[in-house]
């Protein structure tokens, strides 16, 4: 069954597919965007019921693998010591993420001119400057001015609270001498835009029911509907087709329902996330693309980068009150960023600091740490350590390695028969030296802040959220697969706006650089529209 053409084909409701369809929107195109998940309630998320955190170990886990909703699809990652981490919704992941929102740094973009390793970004901080400000905007990210570790930036709101559990942490990093700021984050510490602002209540990665955590169900979709733009969920895209003229011509999908249906478009624009995308262009097979579509490169799928991350926990005497306030956002030292070979690595690392574990998650921490014994001493070794935890995630920068990678299941299938992804990962041997390195860094600024003993697990097995590289950007069609702002080098009217377009992986959490490059893509659309497929 074939639907009405469209303009413009947009797969993925998510982060970056919410930011293009707001801008294009304006001009006045039909814009169609297909999610294969559905819109959600917030009156039904975790955080409405007493039960939120067993239900982020089920069906609000960030694995979905775990959760296995019907929106879902599963992913073998087998290959990998660390899981892949994803959300299918009206939103995508920034439904359960912790919306730590820190930009790349200006050295992010030129880290082979710098360093001499991996390569440079076809374009560089200052282009995509201006979108951070819009994506600020649209978001409502809350920040301090003056953070020396980046150029000036203006953010419409105010800080997240440090909290004692911050203030805390922060004496640890200043008798150390060590950089630490406060962290930009998109939720609304004040009303803003229709959304209520945070009431600290902490169950931020199960969903906010709230709505100050800036989702992009809440954020850019619902304007971007009211200016035109159609969102059709429970849609799962099989494949995308490819005309006579080489061009993309439209996709095939599965409904609600479960039928076959064909969508042509003009316009194709993939917004997937760095596993969902290659896994799509590697489905998207035929006699003019055998290897996949737009992989004449051979690139679709290679230099998978997550982000090692390690965690790192302290114990106190005192409570901390680390109940109160976003679970993954307080404040950030990139003190260890940038290179520095006599570390045994290039590239470097971020600190963000964490709210404490809360009542079920420190129960099972305690029991794994051999601290909470079952029987009639449960509770007394329950109440010296709950509320006096305090600790950190620190996120490494990947390198992009061919390696590291994404292929199709040759077993694996979705409900709707479709070839599961594949990921093969290992850590490199810079990765591991960083780890190393970061764990004892913590450990310094936990003791200096007071700890009493401090815990340490790394590369953190869940934390494969950070999805990029497998379809990079870049100016040479042979070691790359989309052009400077998105374009497809072999299919002139194919883009890619997700993660997979990374170059390289930063060492902060990708989600704001992903959305501004999006907006920035948009525009290059609407600049080039008499000439888009030349």
């Amino acid at each position: 069954m074939a639907d009405a053409p469209v303009d413009v084909l947009i797969i993925g409701a998510g982060a970056s597919g919410a930011a293009l369809a707001w801008s294009l929107a304006d001009t006045r195109m039909n814009i169609l965007c297909l999610e294969q998940g559905d819109w959600m309630d917030p009156e039904k998320y975790p955080a409405a019921g007493r039960d939120w955190e067993i239900r982020g170990f089920g069906d609000f886990s960030v694995s979905p693998n775990t959760r296995g909703r019907p929106e879902d699809y599963p992913v073998n990652d087998s290959d990998s010591p660390i899981a892949a981490s994803m959300f299918n919704a009206v939103g995508g992941s920034t439904i359960l993420y912790a919306a730590h929102f820190p930009r790349f740094r200006p050295s992010d973009f030129k880290v082979k001119t710098l360093d001499g390793i991996a390569d440079d970004w076809p374009l560089d901080y200052e282009r995509l400057a201006p979108y951070y400000d819009e994506n600020a905007r649209m978001m409502g990210v809350a920040g301090l001015a003056g953070d020396p570790a980046y150029p000036p930036k203006a953010l419409p709101l105010p800080p997240v609270p440090l909290g004692k559990l911050g203030e805390t942490l922060a004496g640890g990093f200043n008798k150390l001498g060590w950089h630490w700021w406060p962290s930009d984050s998109a939720i609304a510490t004040q009303d803003y835009e229709g959304r209520a602002a945070c009431i600290n209540a902490g169950p931020c990665l199960t969903g906010c029911a709230q709505g100050a955590k800036a989702s992009t169900d809440i954020t850019y979709w619902p304007v971007a509907i009211r200016r035109g733009v159609t969102l059709k969920t429970r849609c799962r895209v099989r494949e995308i087709t490819v005309g006579p003229d080489g061009l993309a011509d439209g996709v095939v999908y599965y409904d609600a329902d479960g039928a076959e249906r064909k969508q042509r478009a003009e316009v194709v624009v993939l917004a997937c996330n760095g596993i969902g995308t290659p896994r799509l262009l590697l489905n998207s097979r035929s006699k003019r693309f055998p290897e996949g579509l737009a992989n004449r490169s051979g690139m679709v799928g290679q230099n998978l980068m997550f982000h090692p991350y390690a965690m790192v926990t302290g114990l106190f005497e005192d409570r901390l009150e680390g109940y109160k306030g976003p679970m993954g956002c307080c404040l950030m030292s990139q003190e260890f960023y940038e290179t520095d070979r006599t570390r045994g690595f290039v590239r470097g690392y971020s600190i963000e600091t964490l709210r404490g574990l809360p009542p079920v998650s420190t129960a099972l921490w305690g029991m794994t740490q051999g601290r909470i014994p079952w029987g009639a001493e449960h509770r007394r070794a329950y109440d010296a350590i709950f509320d006096r935890t305090a600790g950190m995630v620190i996120i490494c920068e990947d390198l992009p390695e061919g390696h590291n990678r994404v292929t199709l299941d040759p077993e694996l299938v979705d409900t709707d028969g479709i070839p599961a992804p594949k990921v093969t990962y290992r850590l490199s041997e810079n990765s591991t030296r960083m780890l190393a390195h970061a764990v004892a860094r913590g450990k310094e600024v936990l003791e200096a802040a007071g700890a009493t003993e401090t815990f340490a697990e790394a590369p953190l097995p869940i934390a494969g959220w950070h999805l990029m590289g497998t379809a990079r950007m870049g100016t040479d069609p042979a070691t790359s697969v989309v052009n400077e702002w998105g374009r497809a080098h072999d299919v002139k009217n194919l883009f890619i706006i997700d993660g997979s377009i990374f170059v390289t992986a930063a060492g902060v959490n990708p989600t704001n650089t992903i959305q501004a490059l999006a907006l920035y893509i948009g525009d290059m659309i609407k600049k080039n529209l008499a000439n888009l497929f030349d």
